[in-house]
């Protein structure tokens, strides 16, 4: 019997993945996928548990799903993904409103557990094995028709020691290139002009086939396919071999905007968070690849508050940022999280932490804004988004914003511009942050 199914998915884009892959899954299984959880038989929460904050925005989705069951609008909840992998327990016992929970490792019992939920009265709890699970099969995209993700393995060994990412997600594996490469020729033919390529760590590609590097192999072979653009999300700054510098300033499909979490600068933090590199090593490959990449846009992630930060080694970031100039980054809060070797090390109170973060995000909006300034008067290629009733005006990203984490480009045009298509805009102006222009 078919049922109505309806998805919410939080958290990464790693984490959509999986979720396209359900919607895949219950509807080849005979049932239906519906945008809006009112009136669903099924509704599944796939969650996000990397942080504290990620698992409170989980727990009050699924409050917000109890409420339109006890309303009689939603028969059924299933909780997915990574709150259900860590907090198993605490899920199924303080949160009595849960029909079922699925972990990282058991994506692929979608349709099963729909069965037992709707037909057999259980309450289904799939855990199954997160070094092995099934990563490939269809996806049903929830991403506008012009891009898609691509993820091209599972999984983390890098074992920061304020991350909980292995113990959810496995031990790192890549996924076979012919498989890659034929899940990329599907989203070219279906009109996906922008291909994001992520993982938790896309610079190991292969590595744990044979020892050997494979990223840039993969993407001379993905710039083959009908994409207009390929972006890069999730570099590990030990690992970006010379070779993959040139296969990215080589090949004009891939876009020189490269995102590189480095987190903090200074070396006895980095050395006490398990990162492999030092802020010499930084400073250095930041340098190359500006040298060898024209127009290159840096995005990382920084951690204020971290074991072993003084308003000293805070300094130091800063002075890093100022010098570095990083186009783009988010600045989060050291959230020390249960089950880490960070947590049990000495820090900060979150309330300091924060504080810092924002002393971050002020040095961070000066460079935003000196690049926004520095670009003025030049022309971009613009992937056109939609139009914005209230500024009048269309919108898109050009090759340094990538969907949902950077700002827009807004624009003028004299005719109607379709969503999914390439202008060039002159970029004249700023507008909250923002860059603004006119179709050429």
């Amino acid at each position: 019997m078919g049922y109505k199914i309806a998805f919410i998915s939080l958290g990464c884009a790693k984490n959509q993945v999986n979720c396209e892959q359900m919607m895949a899954t219950v509807t080849a299984a005979g049932h239906t996928v519906q945008a809006a959880p009112e009136g669903a038989d099924v509704v599944v929460v796939n969650t996000c548990g990397f942080l504290e904050s990620a698992c409170q925005e989980a727990i009050d989705n699924i409050l917000e799903m109890a409420e339109l069951k006890k309303a009689g609008q939603v028969k059924k909840i299933l909780v997915t993904g990574c709150m259900a992998q860590r907090y198993k327990q605490d899920v199924l016992s303080e949160l009595p409103e849960v029909d079922g929970i699925l972990g990282t490792g058991s994506y692929g019992d979608v349709a099963a557990a729909v069965t037992e939920l709707m037909e057999e009265g259980l309450r289904p709890c799939h855990l199954g094995n997160i070094h092995t699970a099934e990563q490939g099969g269809a996806r049903i995209l929830s991403t506008p028709p012009w891009y898609a993700y691509l993820r091209i393995a599972e999984g983390c060994d890098n074992h920061c020691a304020y991350c909980v990412i292995p113990s959810l997600r496995g031990k790192y594996r890549s996924r076979p290139m012919g498989e890659l490469l034929d899940e990329a020729a599907e989203l070219a033919s279906a009109g996906v002009k922008e291909l994001l390529v992520i993982a938790q760590d896309i610079t190991r590609y292969g590595t744990d086939f044979n020892g050997e590097h494979q990223l840039a192999k993969l993407l001379d072979e993905l710039c083959r396919l009908d994409f207009h653009w390929i972006r890069l999300h999730y570099l590990y700054p030990d690992e970006i071999t010379d070779e993959l510098i040139d296969t990215i300033a080589r090949q004009p499909k891939i876009l020189p905007y490269l995102d590189i979490p480095i987190q903090h600068c200074n070396d006895g933090i980095l050395k006490a968070m398990n990162r492999r590199d030092t802020k010499a090593e930084l400073e250095a490959l930041f340098a190359k690849l500006r040298a060898r990449i024209p127009g290159l846009v840096l995005r990382t992630s920084l951690i204020t508050g971290l074991p072993g930060e003084g308003e000293a080694e805070l300094e130091e970031l800063c002075e890093f940022l100022r010098q570095t100039r990083i186009e783009r980054a988010g600045v989060f809060p050291f959230s020390p999280e249960e089950g880490t070797r960070a947590a049990q090390m000495e820090h900060v109170d979150t309330e300091e932490a924060r504080r810092r973060a924002e002393l971050v995000v002020d040095v961070q909006s000066d460079i935003i804004d000196a690049y926004n300034e520095s670009v003025l008067g030049t022309e971009r290629e613009v992937l056109c988004e939609g139009f914005d009733p209230q500024a009048q005006m269309f919108f898109g990203r050009s090759y340094a914003e990538s969907p949902d984490i950077d700002g827009r480009i807004y624009f003028t045009a004299e005719e109607e511009v379709e969503p999914g298509t390439f202008v060039t805009v002159r970029l004249t102006d700023t507008m909250d942050g923002e860059l603004t222009g006119e179709q050429v």
